[in-house]
């Protein structure tokens, strides 16, 4: 973290301080100066010597390089590939990050991260390999006070997350380069055309006839399907978010002065620099000394307040400027006839948090009541704020010569036939109307904590302010009328520049976020639904709903939807008498029903069906909204999890669409269905599952192209591979199978990904850009399905790898205890970062574990085990038989395979069995256990020369140079981490329960594991 002359500048520093009472902040000994000195004594050229000026001269965020053509910054800024200002920021930050620590910890503190600093990258310099390495480091932890483990374990996941943060930037750093590039060699620079994986790119491409395949599309095609195709984000509740709130927000303000320091570097003065490092100087030392670690369990609702931040502090403002450019890109594409049309809504957002109550108690009705008004108010304090913008903006009074127009008309006469600004006096009720609707919002809210007992002195007040819903947009088409009549109006007198400026966005805000922020889904088991019916047929002496058959189920509930009449009236299973016909669990399914049926036009999106293995399932939940009132039903989309119900889900939809009732409820004959991918994986192994998830969309297309029926996929993908993530989005999405996405793209993003994706600006409207060309490629590329040769040895190539994956972890009886001690597993619930419990249920095994904290402990000791046991078995077994060139052939032809097979390379190369072995060693005892260690290593090793053989690689990841690069920088951080980890895991575990000495460990882990978090790049 500090270099040997860095501390030595340090010590000097802290002499000088002692001799100069006036202020101890003062460095009275400049190291540039001395450096300097230096050069000019050992003859150096002192003129090649770039001197930026800051109040501490060193460390600085404006270096001295010398100038010369080869390391100018002038040159570095050319050239997107130089990592030099990357490594300047994070070395610069690093030694801030040391100051701080020695000055409110002292120098005996530093040397000690140092030491085991040093002591890692020797470790994975020199010839030791496997967890020998480690010895020194372990060693050295092992004489750790449980204080001492806390503070180095700080010290080294706040270096990670700065440097994830300079990293962050650098991505930034380099798309503003490409597009300044393109500009300057003749392209429009908006978004970037030499990319391939961007829209722009992708438009140039086919309409050169270049893409891929080098088929060509017409302008025509192009434009249509853009302005057709909808990307929808869903981000969910799924704690994988590490990172405190607090650090997020120092980070991005960390990443805010890199931004400034890179436009100061060639035309800043020596003051705005020194503004520059001292704002980082603050942010680092205010880092060092904010507490990592979140000491409260969120609820629900904050849960959902901090997921849907990003929208409110990014997206608001970025969308718009994505589409912008969007507009810009096709127009010079395809010409100025083929903008983005202004209602267009090629992205729309939606959330889970606050609606997803599967295996979460604590999301009740009233929660999910709470987060919709709360989102309500949010959005209309948003619009309300653009609408008195606007009304500043649009000031000018048409003449009346130019007044012929029915949108003109209609702006004079609520305006007034004298006004000298009608823009501003039509729009005055708009913003007097939002903001009652966030008064409304908040009196309801009071109302509602009122109710429950949680009401503050704001909700008092707001629940007296008695407004009605005459008074309040609840309807979106109610408000977009609004903003386009003044649209036409301005394009009918002349004024279309100013319509398409702030007003264009601010209609575009309104067509992605409608008055609603985000709607919710509602997302359920189906248990519960099931045993809700089985209470009602009970109070009705039909008998046990439970014990029927799936023909009479499916029977009994397609007579109930033909018929009007309700099964139950509202409110009955609290009616007294009623206590013992309903369980609690049927209780809170129906008042959840009851809820969904007051929520307003929008507040709502789809309701998702969790385990999901019966066409009933889907019927339940259509019958119990209908029962409950529900004027607009949701949509009701299966989740189809396992690999059974995978396998299953064609039959269970061949049999909805064959119900005449079923199908006349879809509105627009439109069925959407979610596949999940991180259970199938937990339940066979990602090979196994990434099969079995491409042929059930397929096989479900077919389904529904026989009965007409239009079929949207949900992609229920977490940010790992081990939970169906893929970092390269572009050709995650081509890869899908032909006929499965249509324009239509439906997908969840959750915890350190919605910040990683859409956490900054550049870095949302980049991501923007992705989704958008790979859902447009992905129409237009030619892709064949898989040969029956290769569906076969796909076939094979699951059975094998699926059988070797549950004969450890299902069949094997030491892999539960193997797991819960070489593993962080049962600490992760002290890990405040989610609602939910990590269990649906309170009992049960590796079975009933979430899919999150099973990828979790696997990622932090450096196994990954769940991404790619299985696999090295079934391709080992492959190629020594008689399909070896079958199998080679696939990898070479078939994208598809050839994308399965280099995820988990990526995976092997970012796991460590060494590092996996190290915790064995500490945390395990149980003989059976290790050896069970020993085998899993074995087969790890065997993966890894399997998919060697099967690339043709020499060393795993070997094209990947950016994540070698960064494997290599990060991994003595992270090594020191896990070394630390597994020394406090062990001392804990022999701890007393609440002894002080524990209570200061658990802080430790919680740290440690925030720090592996942040090194790896991702939890769960």
């Amino acid at each position: 973290m500090l270099s040997a002359t860095r501390r030595a500048a340090v010590a000097a520093r802290r002499v000088a301080a002692t001799s100069n009472s006036s202020s101890s902040c003062l460095r009275s000994i400049s190291p540039a100066f001395t450096n300097n000195i230096q050069a000019r004594a050992a003859g150096a050229n002192f003129g090649q010597q770039r001197l930026w000026l800051s109040s501490m001269n060193e460390p600085t965020l404006f270096p001295a390089l010398k100038v010369d053509d080869d390391t100018s910054i002038a040159t570095i800024n050319k050239n997107k590939y130089d990592d030099r200002m990357l490594r300047s920021d994070v070395r610069t930050m690093g030694t801030l990050l040391g100051d701080a620590i020695t000055l409110h910890n002292g120098e005996d503190v530093l040397k000690q991260v140092e030491k085991m600093r040093n002591m890692a990258k020797e470790s994975r310099s020199g010839s030791a390999s496997g967890a020998e390495r480690l010895a020194p480091m372990a060693d050295f932890a092992s004489n750790l006070s449980a204080k001492e483990i806390g503070t180095i374990s700080r010290a080294f996941a706040h270096f990670l997350g700065v440097a994830n943060a300079a990293e962050a930037h650098q991505r930034c750093r380099r798309l503003k380069l490409d597009v300044t590039k393109e500009g300057s060699e003749g392209s429009l620079g908006a978004l970037h055309r030499t990319k391939r994986d961007s829209t722009a790119g992708v438009l140039r491409q086919f309409l050169d006839g270049k893409a891929e395949g080098g088929q060509k599309v017409s302008k025509d095609e192009l434009f249509q399907s853009l302005t057709n195709q909808t990307v929808e984000i869903v981000l969910t509740a799924h704690p994988t978010q590490v990172n405190r709130r607090t650090l997020l927000e120092k980070h991005s303000r960390v990443q805010n002065i890199l931004n400034e320091a890179d436009s100061l570097r060639e035309t800043g003065t020596p003051y705005q620099r020194q503004l520059l490092d001292d704002a980082l100087r603050r942010e680092i030392a205010s880092i060092w000394q904010t507490d990592e670690v979140s000491r409260v369990k969120p609820s629900p609702q904050s849960e959902a307040a901090k997921g849907t931040l990003v929208l409110e502090t990014v997206l608001w403002e970025s969308l718009p400027s994505f589409l912008r450019k969007l507009d810009a890109e096709m127009k010079e594409a395809m010409g100025e006839s083929y903008g983005l049309p202004l209602t267009a809504s090629p992205f729309v957002f939606a959330s889970w948090m606050g609606g997803d109550r599967d295996g979460n108690p604590n999301v009740t009705p009233d929660v999910t009541r709470e987060v919709c008004l709360t989102n309500r108010v949010k959005a209309a304090e948003l619009l309300e704020k653009d609408v008195r913008e606007l009304m500043g903006l649009i000031s000018g009074n048409p003449p009346a010569s130019h007044s012929k127009s029915a949108a003109m008309e209609k702006v004079r006469e609520r305006a007034g036939k004298e006004s000298r600004a009608p823009f501003r006096s039509y729009l005055h009720p708009v913003a007097t109307k939002l903001a009652n609707t966030v008064k409304w919002g908040r009196q309801e809210l009071g109302k509602l904590h009122k109710k429950n007992n949680t009401s503050g002195e704001d909700d008092e007040k707001a629940s007296a302010a008695n407004i009605t819903l005459d008074e309040v947009y609840l309807s979106k088409e109610e408000l977009m009328e609004e903003f386009l009549t003044v649209h036409q109006s301005l394009c009918d007198t002349g004024n279309a520049i100013v319509a398409n400026g702030r007003l264009a966005d601010v209609i575009r805000k309104v067509s992605a976020f409608g008055l609603t922020l985000v709607p919710l889904d509602v997302r359920q088991e189906s248990d519960h639904h099931s045993e809700a019916l089985d209470c009602i047929t009970k109070h009705l002496g039909l008998g046990s709903y439970l014990e029927w058959d799936e023909e009479s189920r499916v029977e009994w509930i397609t007579e109930q939807l033909q018929s009007k009449r309700p099964l139950l009236r509202a409110g009955t299973w609290n009616q007294p008498g009623n206590e013992d016909s309903f369980t609690d669990a049927a209780r809170n399914t129906l008042e959840t029903f009851e809820m969904i049926s007051e929520q307003f036009d929008s507040s709502l999106g789809a309701y998702v069906i969790s385990q999901c293995t019966s066409a009933s399932d889907i019927l339940a939940v259509l019958l119990l909204q209908r029962d409950a009132g529900v004027t607009k039903p949701l949509r009701v989309v299966p989740l189809f999890e396992t690999l059974d119900d995978l396998n299953g889900a064609a039959a269970t939809m061949e049999q909805l669409f064959s119900i005449p009732t079923y199908v006349d409820s879809l509105q627009g004959r439109k069925q959407e269905v979610m596949i999940g991918y991180s259970d199938s994986a937990k339940d066979a192994g990602r090979l196994a599952a990434s099969w079995a998830q491409y042929e059930t969309q397929v096989q479900l297309a077919e389904v529904a192209k026989k009965h007409s029926i239009d079929l949207v996929y949900f992609h229920g993908k977490g940010g790992t591979v081990g939970r169906g993530g893929n970092p390269n989005t572009f050709d995650a999405i081509v890869s899908h199978a032909p006929g499965t996405i249509n324009g239509q793209f439906r997908v969840t993003e959750q915890g350190e990904m919605i910040n990683q994706n859409f956490g900054y600006s550049d870095r949302a409207q980049r991501t923007l850009d992705l989704y958008t060309a790979a859902v447009l490629a992905e129409q237009h590329t030619d892709r064949p399905l898989p040969t029956t040769e290769w569906k076969n040895m796909m076939d094979k190539l699951s059975e094998i790898s699926c059988d070797a994956y549950r004969r450890i972890v299902r069949g094997d009886e030491r892999f539960v205890p193997y797991f819960r001690a070489a593993t962080p597993e049962l600490e992760l619930s002290n890990l405040n970062i989610g609602s939910r419990p990590a269990k649906r249920k309170a009992s049960g095994g590796v079975e009933s574990l979430r899919a999150i904290p099973w990828i979790f402990a696997w990622t932090q000791t450096r196994s990954n085990l769940p991404t790619w046991l299985g696999a090295g078995e079934a391709i080992n077994e492959i190629l020594a038989s008689e399909d070896e060139a079958t199998l080679r052939k696939m990898y070479k032809e078939w994208g598809t395979f050839r994308t399965t097979i280099n995820l988990v390379e990526m995976i092997l190369s970012k796991s460590d069995s060494g590092i996996a072995r190290h915790y064995e060693n500490l945390l395990v005892s149980d003989p059976e256990a290790l050896a069970l260690g020993s085998k899993i290593r074995e087969i790890h090793d065997g993966t890894e020369r399997a998919i060697l053989d099967l690339s043709g690689h020499d060393r795993l990841s070997e094209d990947d140079h950016l994540l070698l690069r960064l494997m290599e920088v990060r991994n003595p951080y992270v090594d020191c981490l896990n070394v630390l980890q597994a020394e406090t895991l062990k001392r804990l575990r022999q701890e007393e329960e609440g002894s002080d000495e524990g209570e200061v460990l658990k802080d430790a882990l919680l740290t440690t594991i925030t720090g592996v978090a942040n090194g790896m790049g991702n939890t769960g």
